[in-house]
């Protein structure tokens, strides 16, 4: 929990030297991949920081620190994956506890709460985390984890994480902020007053889909030696490779977020102006209902855009199917652009119960192709969806 000595400089700088020195002992200039299980000791009880891989590694220290430092954050802690990561945070509560959670959540948060915690005598409740006045209401005496999402997964909701702070002032409560949709480049949930945020660095933190990873960072000291304990105890760590994909994905980070950013800025324009779309979901664009609020807690408005086809399910799936930039499958944040359907993809866990999503919405995760490309390829299928809704003579 030290202070790493590139905390006063530049994010761009911190992404590519924060917890990354040199090997003291070969000068690599890239963190090597410390490959092992376990650490011989001078003594019993004596060592030099490591004793077994799954309590601490040196690559995972690197990223660790990095993340921290990215963050604003005086610690952080890495997982397996994602939900690993919201699994940890959830040890926190207890029987009775009461988790209030975005009614437009990852689908994996919702199953995680709604099939697996909630056996365990946890309680949850669901609101629109963009209607302040909402939250205030749905707060009860034994809420003790309030969850955020912004933007939020997959209608690109904006939530008031300073406004959310100011709520739970006088509660015991902690928020929670999952900014995997934003990364910290964009969006710094710890200086709005965030108790801790939460990764999924699988997405834009890896950058290029080829590592599944998870990370919480915060400042409270004694909430990370709970946390840190329980990283060893339930022991769903990052292996010392898959922390080190993750730290070279990160120092091309403020990059890539700029080129994510301009591309959906450029997409979600044009769907805007497709016959075949209905409704654009993309915080960037004025007419957003959270585009102030995003803009003066974002630095930009990242790669995801959402949108409903006008013409029923059949017209979503036309255009999922026909595609050939945008790759269908679930995921997002890589340097690829990818293309899904949610109610029967990424949030199928979330049908009937209220938190589903529509049949006609299509996600869209904006990678740093040429702008043209895309939009050249959302053209031909769009423009298939159209004929699909005439009907023939």
């Amino acid at each position: 929990m030290t202070r790493d000595k590139w905390h006063d400089a530049c994010f761009e700088t911190r992404a590519i030297h924060a917890g990354q020195d040199p090997d003291p002992t070969t000068g690599a200039v890239i963190t090597p991949i410390y490959q092992t299980s376990t650490f011989v000791q001078e003594a019993v009880g004596v060592h030099k920081g490591y004793e077994y891989a799954r309590t601490d590694n040196p690559t995972r220290t690197a990223l660790q620190m990095a993340l921290a430092s990215l963050e604003g954050g005086a610690w952080s802690l890495a997982y397996a994956s994602g939900l690993a990561a919201t699994q940890n945070l959830f040890y926190l509560l207890a029987p009775g506890d009461h988790v209030l959670l975005s009614d437009d959540a990852y689908g994996g948060t919702y199953r995680l709460v709604a099939r697996v915690i909630g056996r365990y005598g946890i309680d949850f409740g669901l609101v629109d985390m963009s209607d302040l006045d909402a939250v205030r209401a749905a707060i009860r005496p034994t809420t003790k984890l309030v969850w955020v999402e912004t933007p939020t997964n997959p209608y690109l909701k904006v939530v008031d994480i300073r406004g959310v702070v100011d709520l739970l002032a006088d509660h015991p409560a902690r928020l929670v902020v999952d900014n995997t949709f934003a990364s910290p480049y964009l969006q710094q949930p710890l200086a709005h007053g965030a108790d801790f945020v939460l990764h999924s660095t699988t997405k834009y933190l890896g950058g290029h889909s080829d590592v599944v990873g998870g990370a919480v960072i915060g400042n409270n000291p004694e909430v990370f030696e709970t946390l840190k304990f329980h990283q060893n105890a339930a022991g769903a760590v990052p292996s010392p490779f898959d922390c080190w994909l993750t730290l070279r994905g990160i120092k091309t980070l403020a990059v890539r977020m700029d080129r994510h950013s301009a591309n959906a800025r450029a997409v979600a324009g044009f769907l805007q102006q497709h016959e075949a779309v209905e409704r654009v979901f993309y915080p960037g664009l004025p007419d957003h209902p959270g585009y102030e609020v995003a803009a003066r807690q974002m630095r930009d408005f990242s790669g995801m855009v959402s949108f409903t086809t006008r013409s029923g399910y059949e017209a979503a799936a036309e255009v999922v199917g026909r595609t050939k930039v945008f790759q269908l499958a679930e995921s997002l944040g890589g340097v690829e652009s990818l293309i899904e359907h949610p109610g029967r993809m990424t949030h199928a866990s979330v049908a009937g119960t209220g938190a589903e999503v529509e049949e006609t919405l299509v996600r869209l995760s904006v990678g740093i192709e040429h702008e043209a490309d895309l939009i050249a390829d959302l053209r031909q299928a769009l423009n298939a969806a159209v004929a699909l809704a005439v009907p023939a003579d």
